[in-house]
């Protein structure tokens, strides 16, 4: 594959880090107990940005929560006591958010990744820039970072997508992988089509999986799996998909390089439903040793309207989510999700950031499981007891 669009700015290549990357995969320092999410149901809610859109939330190693946020310029606001309060907004530079906020377990580094306009054709043209924290989102800078081609011969946009994931199973536990797309109108390809990217050398090169299986998606999410499985959960862009304004899933057993087995999430609305376009949503597995709830968000309206942001649970990996709560019954649009670490101030607190309509502000709420436990039956199996 063709190396393209590489940030040329200088900075010291990183340490050694194949040691640090195997004893992650050992550890249980990222995986705890239940219970933490559990207790009396709490939630609360803030704003902390005003206009734009475009957020990604993400807890960093030390529970540092930190909120990214612009589609002009992108901008930063951290919490160190678990999202109660937050600290002045940071800019990074101008552009347009690219998604995929990631924090790297291995070293402690957050990555935040920018476009300098909306890339709505071939991306393949489109410059990017990298941008990295190694204090816990008290500083950034920029660094280089090159993006290869895919086997279309695309190398994928960065915008917008939800947060991405170090990989903490298997063969491939260090990896950071985040969901990105291909937005491609080109004659030998009319439906653009999500996928991800992955690095193994700590952000510096970012390779691009297979395409995700259906065409005509964008805007994804993923997740690891106790199992080390991947479980992939995307928009749809195409108004002749079946059941279009449904969300789509698929798995991957290689470390995101390949996706497979993909199906209608029937339960899971996909923005609004009168119209086969879509809305971002925001997954994140709670950490949880030996166990997978998942919580997924995104709007939940019978009106053509984006508005009421929900949050979903599921229990069993994503199989089937039969629980629902309703977090603002008037602002929706694009959300974000992560949960808190454990030993740390974030711990048992689940993390919802999510527009209050287009370009007016960006909220975020808090929240535990057993708020969430006291929402809606959907009727998609069962929680547990």
């Amino acid at each position: 594959m063709r190396a393209s669009n590489s940030v040329v700015i200088f900075l010291p290549m990183l340490l050694a880090y194949s040691t640090v990357a195997a004893a992650v995969a050992k550890t249980s320092k990222f995986e705890g107990p239940l219970t933490p999410f559990l207790g009396k149901p709490v939630f609360e809610k803030q704003t902390i940005f005003d206009g734009e859109r475009m957020p990604n939330v993400v807890v960093t190693v030390d529970g540092t929560v930190i909120a990214t946020w612009g589609s002009k310029s992108v901008k930063v606001r951290r919490s160190t006591d678990a999202g109660k309060t937050w600290k002045p907004e940071q800019t990074l530079g101008k552009g347009i958010h690219g998604g995929g906020a990631t924090v790297d377990e291995t070293t402690g580094h957050i990555f935040v990744f920018v476009h300098p306009s909306h890339p709505k054709r071939d991306p393949s043209t489109t410059p990017r820039t990298v941008y990295r924290s190694t204090d816990n989102g008290k500083t950034w800078s920029r660094v280089e970072a090159t993006f290869t081609e895919d086997v279309r011969g695309h190398v994928p946009s960065l915008h917008m997508a939800e947060h991405g994931i170090t990989l903490r199973h298997g063969k491939h536990a260090g990896r950071l992988i985040r969901p990105a797309r291909v937005y491609n109108n080109t004659p030998t390809a009319r439906l653009g089509y999500n996928t991800a990217i992955y690095s193994d050398d700590r952000g510096r090169t970012w390779k691009p999986s297979e395409p995700f299986p259906e065409k005509g998606t964008g805007e994804g999410t993923l997740c690891e799996l106790s199992d080390g499985r991947l479980y992939y959960n995307s928009r749809v862009h195409h108004p002749k998909a079946e059941r279009p304004t449904r969300r789509r899933r698929a798995h991957s057993d290689d470390g995101g390089e390949t996706w497979k087995d993909w199906a209608i999430v029937d339960v899971l609305p996909d923005g609004r439903q009168d119209r086969a376009y879509g809305c971002m949503g925001g997954l994140v597995r709670l950490p949880v040793a030996g166990k997978d709830i998942l919580i997924f968000s995104n709007i939940d309206t019978p009106r053509p309207a984006r508005e009421r942001a929900t949050v979903w649970a599921s229990f069993d990996g994503g199989k089937t989510w039969p629980v629902k709560r309703l977090v603002d019954a008037e602002a929706g649009g694009y959300s974000s999700l992560a949960a808190g670490r454990p030993g740390t101030p974030s711990e048992g607190w689940i993390y919802l950031q999510y527009e209050k309509g287009p370009g007016e502000s960006g909220k975020i709420a808090r929240f535990n499981l057993s708020w969430l436990l006291e929402g809606t039956r959907t009727g998609d199996g069962e929680v547990p007891k």
